[in-house]
């Protein structure tokens, strides 16, 4: 941000050993000047307006740890807009951000001045934290196998930040989302064979849009293995599966056999396999579900309720809405439900829950 940023880019540029032109560009219908260089291994492209000299974007091509983790290489170009003088200084007020083409965020400074007097404690950082921070995986988090809740014979719930399942069946074995991480996800695949040896994975259930829920959809993929997602949820993960991740390679970017998905489209009500831990998937429709589906499971009375399921600290619903939305699924569905459980919840009593949705207020 400081060194690509508009008081330092053009510095940083002109530090750059490796600095060049490029083909002009146009940009808001005008032709621009692009010069290119490479910062910390990440390639970035200046564009500058050819009539004031200003720097009128920036481009870069970049891993970044937030929410755009999942998506690789990722483009970003930030516009540097309405330029104001500032103790003889032109500046940008005001920062548009774009990442794959799509605006992320718009940033305005009400006021500039440069060198103001600081106070070294608006710096100051507590060692052990910083050390930690440091250590710190960020998305790409390892799996590890805690103490499983057993919610019926061969479907076992690995509590965590966000849970994962196993389900056995006569056929195989069915992973029951795959989060966070490539490494996250693996480590379930492989605590599923270690539990079941010789028993093959048949299947991986991702049930909502929410992207801590898709982060191991990529090596889901890498492995060959057939992919439920709901089918509203199909382009955006369409477009995470070819996202190149060529600065930090995973499994599938390395992956020498075809990239293509086995994509299981649900749109109505699903069947996956047999036996006393047969499943049932139904989406859930709702306003603020229409993105997820649940699965059920007939023998044992058992649901899963996806994402929606999160109690506070008092024990009250953390969205009735969402549960209401379930509640509104399995009457359409007509299923006979005893005990819930969902990604950030274990298991629960079904009359508990809807105890909880008739406690709620404006429900």
């Amino acid at each position: 941000m400081l060194a690509l940023g508009p008081a330092r880019l053009l510095l940083t540029a002109s530090d750059a050993p490796d600095l060049h032109f490029e083909k002009p560009e146009t940009l808001r219908s005008s032709s621009h000047a692009v010069v290119a260089f490479t910062w910390r291994k990440v390639p970035v492209r200046v564009l500058l307006n050819p009539f004031n000299h200003l720097p009128d974007a920036v481009e870069t091509t970049q891993e970044f740890h937030d929410f755009w983790y999942f998506w690789g290489d990722v483009e970003q170009r930030i516009y540097f807009d309405n330029w104001k003088f500032s103790q003889g200084i032109a500046f940008p007020t005001n920062l548009v951000e774009e990442r794959n083409g799509a605006v992320w965020s718009s940033t305005q400074a009400l006021n500039v001045e440069f060198n103001v007097p600081i106070d070294p404690k608006a710096f100051a950082m507590d060692a052990k934290v910083a050390k930690q921070s440091a250590a710190s995986p960020g998305w790409n988090r390892q799996f590890r196998a805690q103490k499983a809740t057993t919610l019926a014979p061969g479907v076992d719930l690995f509590p965590g930040a966000w849970n994962s399942t196993t389900v056995k069946q006569p056929d195989g074995i069915v992973i029951l989302e795959a989060p966070i991480s490539e490494p996250y996800t693996q480590g379930v695949i492989e605590e599923a064979r270690k539990r079941y040896p010789g028993a093959p994975v048949k299947a991986v259930l991702s049930t909502s849009d929410s992207w801590p829920h898709t982060g191991g959809v990529r090596f889901a993929v890498a492995e060959g293995l057939p992919v439920y997602i709901l089918d509203l949820n199909r382009s955006l993960l369409d477009r995470m599966i070819s996202a190149p991740h060529a600065l930090d390679p995973d499994a599938l970017e390395k992956s020498e056999h075809s990239k293509s998905p086995n994509w299981k489209i649900v749109s109505g009500k699903e069947e996956i396999g047999g036996g006393e831990n047969r499943m049932e998937l139904y989406p859930l429709r709702g306003a603020s579900t229409e993105r997820q589906y649940m699965v059920y499971f007939p023998e044992s009375r058992l649901l899963y309720a996806s994402d929606t399921l999160a109690l506070n600290e008092d024990g009250s619903l953390y969205d009735p809405e969402l549960m209401h939305e379930v509640a509104l699924a399995v009457e359409r569905a007509n299923l006979k439900v005893d005990t819930v459980f969902a990604m950030h919840q274990g298991p629960m009593p079904w009359s508990q829950v809807i105890a909880l949705i008739e406690k709620a207020p404006h429900l």
